[in-house]
């Protein structure tokens, strides 16, 4: 059996809203969380990486953009060990999960591409550097996520009743805990909410939910928002930014001219609380794990109490920090690729088997 060993994941999601980076020591049975910090995204990288997203683009941009990139995730590991006094020799591998630019795995030509270089990283830290976790799933005909299903089985799978777990990022992601684990992505977390009171209020994120809680919910317009495909569509199934946009919320505002921007907020929040209850309800819930930024959404979370029946307690109940979660996951995955360990994530992908994930830049 292998011994501990000292992994940092990075994690760079939907939101926008920083870089996630934790220091874990991994072994086969545990993945614990030593040393962890947020690296600020600078808001002119910010702009780039949504104009790259949302408008047409240049291969010369995108290949700058991932050079950049690479070197941000290098100066925010970097940092890590600085303020930690950790020698880098004695980091066996950083797992790095990259910026998602666009994600289509159902497309002919399928693919999930995420930027970040990891040779630059794997240079610049003087750290092997693995990445590139989504595409070997996706060869073998799975949607490329989501990824943390097989985390969450890996810390929360011993439980006497039925539980799930919640990740609130930029995309709400549930893993239903059972003897088959199930996971996918519900719909939109808080991309919509985050977009909203942006463009209205120029406010990054609505602080507790304070402003949905001043309105009220407009039927018509969820309902709407409901009736799209995605949320009908069985699993599995993974969204992103691509999809869940201002464009997908713009058209959907566009039939309903006239309604406060407190109800729209309102009824966004109500969009994630109800699709994510609904999906709870399905699968007859006890206990809701939630991690994640949305996490500290406290009327979203009490909505989704109320929704569905469940008991929602935070991933710090069970001494897993919910900020940094998805960083763990993914210096976890580098443990697994350093191991030439497969991931159990056919069932949830769709996939055709279980990969090994992840291409290695080796230190030099």
């Amino acid at each position: 059996m292998q011994g501990k060993e000292l992994y940092i994941g990075i994690m760079s999601g939907t939101s926008l809203d920083g870089v996630d980076v934790a220091l874990c020591e991994v072994d086969a049975n545990s993945c614990k969380l030593l040393h962890s910090l947020e690296y600020p995204l600078p808001q002119k990288l910010k702009d780039e990486i949504l104009s790259t997203i949302n408008a047409v683009t240049t291969i010369q941009k995108v290949g700058a953009l991932h050079s950049r990139l690479g070197k941000l995730f290098a100066d925010a590991v970097n940092v890590l060990l600085e303020q930690f006094h950790i020698d880098p020799n004695v980091v066996t591998a950083i797992g790095l999960h990259g910026q998602t630019l666009w994600h289509e795995p159902n497309a002919v030509d399928a693919f999930s591409l995420q930027l970040g270089n990891g040779a630059i990283v794997a240079t610049q830290t003087h750290i092997t550097t693995v990445t590139d976790f989504r595409s070997m799933d996706v060869a073998n005909g799975g949607e490329g996520a989501p990824f943390a299903p097989a985390f969450h089985h890996f810390l929360f799978g011993n439980a006497q009743r039925k539980r799930a777990v919640l990740n609130i990022g930029g995309m709400a992601n549930l893993t239903i805990l059972e003897d088959k684990t199930l996971g996918f992505d519900v719909g939109c977390g808080n991309v919509l909410l985050d977009y909203f009171i942006d463009s209205k209020r120029s406010q990054p994120y609505d602080r507790d939910g304070a402003f949905a809680r001043s309105g009220k919910v407009d039927t018509a317009l969820l309902e709407s928002m409901l009736e799209d495909e995605y949320f009908a569509k069985l699993p599995p199934k993974s969204t992103g930014r691509e999809y869940f946009n201002a464009a997908w919320l713009e058209k959907q505002l566009a039939k309903f001219p006239n309604i406060a921007d407190a109800d729209i907020q309102r009824t966004l929040l109500e969009l994630t609380a109800k699709s994510v209850a609904d999906e709870l309800l399905r699968f007859n819930v006890a206990e809701l794990i939630v991690c994640g930024g949305g996490a500290k959404n406290s009327f979203l979370l009490e909505r989704i109490q109320i929704l569905s029946n469940s008991q929602v307690v935070q991933s710090s109940h069970y001494e897993v920090d919910g900020d940094f979660l998805e960083a763990m996951l993914f210096a976890w995955l580098a443990y697994k690729r350093i191991h030439n360990e497969s991931v159990a994530l056919k069932d949830i992908t769709g996939a055709t088997k279980d990969s090994i994930l992840g291409a290695i830049y080796a230190k030099n």
